[in-house]
């Protein structure tokens, strides 16, 4: 049984739900429905299981990229299947899940047949749209669009208040982020996980030459960094590939680097793939209160 629902694919009813509320912010509580008590969800997808999550709904197992590390204990309690690229199968069919989400890119390439074989699944395309289009098209599924509403509102009241904050700090100034590792430096672009929350959602003003990377990630070397003009520097030093801590200790005291214009107004801003690469709804909360801190702790 197939169904479109927006952008997604599956049929449903709900499972395994705790209830998400919000005051201006938002948070989680434990409350049931009786409906859901016994079901299980499976996600092959960590940006779909930060979805499920802001609605309430636990997963009993997920995947992850292989460039986002699971932390943090809203994962204790979830089973780990591996990256979504190449899922535990053996595992999955194991958890007999009674229904599976995952992203439209891994369901052509695991073959959604088979999934469906497993489970009911239901395919939402995270290349269409932004993470409200998701959250959204995944609360029609399980019939909790009222709490997609609620946590969209308060979360746009969060990034108001947060943009208002950090545009202060850095004097409505021109930003950039970048990834520092063992294999190279990389800017993010305008797309996500970082163009959007950033740029959209914070409103944050990009520095020109991001403006014209319009994919994910651009590659590049340091001596350019100059070129980009950033009054303020998202740095994420990547805890997946060996030695990156190594080359960013090193960066720090190269001249180009102490030339930057951000660095030496000290608006350097050290963040972690965990939340800030968790392109979700839950993914996008969290950051925004780290960055909240960062800032007010300055």
């Amino acid at each position: 049984m197939k169904k479109w629902i927006g952008i997604t694919l599956g049929i449903c009813m709900i499972w395994v739900l705790s209830a998400c509320g919000s005051t201006p912010a938002v948070t989680e509580t434990t409350s049931t429905t009786e409906t859901a008590k016994n079901k299980k969800i499976a996600s092959i997808s960590i940006f779909l299981t930060g979805d499920l999550m802001a609605l309430g709904i636990k997963p009993a197992a997920t995947t992850t990229s292989d460039y986002l590390p699971i932390t943090g204990e809203q994962y204790q309690g979830i089973q780990y299947l591996g990256f979504t690229k190449e899922p535990d199968m053996e595992a999955l069919i194991g958890l007999q899940p009674d229904e599976i989400f995952i992203d439209a890119e891994f369901a052509d390439k695991l073959g959604l047949d088979k999934l469906e074989q497993i489970a009911t699944t239901h395919v939402i395309n995270l290349d269409e749209g932004r993470w409200q289009d998701h959250l959204r098209a995944i609360a029609q599924i399980v019939d909790r669009t009222d709490n997609a509403e609620s946590f969209i509102t308060a979360y746009d009241a969060k990034a108001k208040e947060v943009s208002a904050l950090f545009q202060k700090e850095i004097d409505n100034g021109k930003v950039l982020a970048m990834r520092v590792s063992a294999k190279g430096f990389r800017i993010y672009g305008m797309d996500r996980p970082l163009g959007p929350i950033l740029f959209e959602d914070l409103k944050l003003n990009p520095s020109p030459d991001v403006t014209k990377i319009d994919k994910n990630w651009e590659n590049i070397s340091k001596e350019i960094l100059p070129d980009l003009d950033a009054d303020a520097i998202f740095v994420l030093v990547s805890s997946v590939d060996e030695g990156s801590d190594q080359v960013f200790e090193k960066l720090q005291s190269d001249p180009i680097w102490l030339g930057l214009k951000a660095v030496k107004n000290q608006k350097v801003y050290k963040i972690t793939e965990q939340p800030w690469l968790d392109y979700s709804a839950s993914g996008n909360l969290q950051a925004l209160e780290q960055l909240e801190k960062m800032v007010s702790e300055k």
